[in-house]
């Protein structure tokens, strides 16, 4: 599964080189002291920025940054993630050590001239390259204004779908499916049996499911329930691949459009991923592109599908 959050240790090293960086700042800075500081000459700004991103090791005289262990702490095997924070920083130091003598043997040798290392290096420059454009691009226009216009623009204009809150009783056979419902029918408590019957793990607390979107359930659960008038229940069970549901409609609603505040994060990423795409569509409008067959005969007019229409720079090969 996808990490979306740093591992507690990691995190936690990240802060304490923050404090410890922030920390000789502030005592440079003279522990506190509130007078208005005089101009600072080159020499002491050098030595401030030397004192805020100390050297933490050197190999053959060339420096490794505190900078660099914050960077390499992002990026840690998940064998070291869950490491005491203070067993992470001699980690993170001998490893960028280990990587920086590597580096020097490396370059005392012929391999950087060897063609497939090369071309290795030339492609590792190219995405560096790339990245680097791409973020050119498109992080100047992250600014909070153009996320609160998107926010407008794709959720608070936008139409919300309906949404439903219900509860379920989960089982495994027809059989037990209709039981259950004849003993509704007699009057018999939505939740007590679904405490009673469920396999659903939220039968434990009642079966309920809380307000959700059709698109957000198995087809056939949610054409059921949102088919249902609030307060009424499947007078048959609704087969699904985890097996027989009787369903329980508590309420409908059009989705409430979130607080910017709590979407932020999403709305921030989903309009990186929009400005990305129209990045790239620029440049390939700018290029003009030639296509072949795998087996490198020209593409005829009107076979290739892997040149996007919008490109006005592509062409088949002739």
């Amino acid at each position: 599964m996808t990490r979306f959050f740093k591992p507690v240790a990691v995190t936690a090293l990240m802060m304490l080189l923050c404090v410890a960086a922030a920390g000789m700042a502030f005592a440079d800075a003279g522990g506190g002291n509130t007078a208005a500081p005089a101009a600072v000459p080159e020499s002491s700004q050098a030595a401030q920025s030397a004192k805020s991103n100390p050297v933490v090791a050197t190999v053959d005289g060339e420096k490794i940054y505190l900078s660099d262990v914050a960077k390499a702490a992002q990026s840690l095997p998940p064998e070291l993630q869950s490491a005491p924070p203070q067993e992470l920083y001699p980690l993170l130091v001998n490893r960028l050590v280990d990587e920086k003598a590597l580096l020097i043997q490396a370059r005392k040798t012929h391999l950087a001239n060897q063609k497939k290392v090369a071309e290795a290096m030339r492609e590792a420059a190219d995405e560096a390259l790339e990245a680097a454009y791409l973020r050119s691009q498109v992080e100047p226009q992250l600014t909070d204004a153009a996320i609160e216009e998107y926010y407008k623009t794709h959720y608070v204009k936008a139409k919300q779908p309906e949404e439903v809150k219900a509860s379920q009783i989960l089982v495994k056979t027809k059989a037990e499916a209709d039981s259950i419902i004849d003993q509704l029918n007699k009057g018999a408590k939505f939740a007590d049996l679904a405490k009673k019957y469920s396999i659903d793990p939220g039968g434990k607390q009642g079966g309920e499911l809380g307000w959700f979107t059709k698109d957000e359930m198995v087809k056939p659960f949610a054409q059921a329930a949102f088919a249902l008038t609030p307060g009424t229940y499947t007078q048959k069970p609704v087969k699904s691949q985890f097996g027989w549901h009787i369903i329980l409609s508590e309420g409908k609603r059009t989705k409430p459009v979130p607080a910017l505040a709590d979407v932020k994060a999403e709305v921030k990423q989903k309009l990186a991923e929009e400005l990305i795409t129209q990045t790239l569509e620029k440049a390939r409008k700018s290029v003009t592109v030639v296509t072949f067959n795998p087996d490198g005969t020209p593409v005829k007019t009107g076979e290739s599908d892997a040149t996007p229409s919008s490109g006005v720079g592509s062409k088949p090969a002739q």
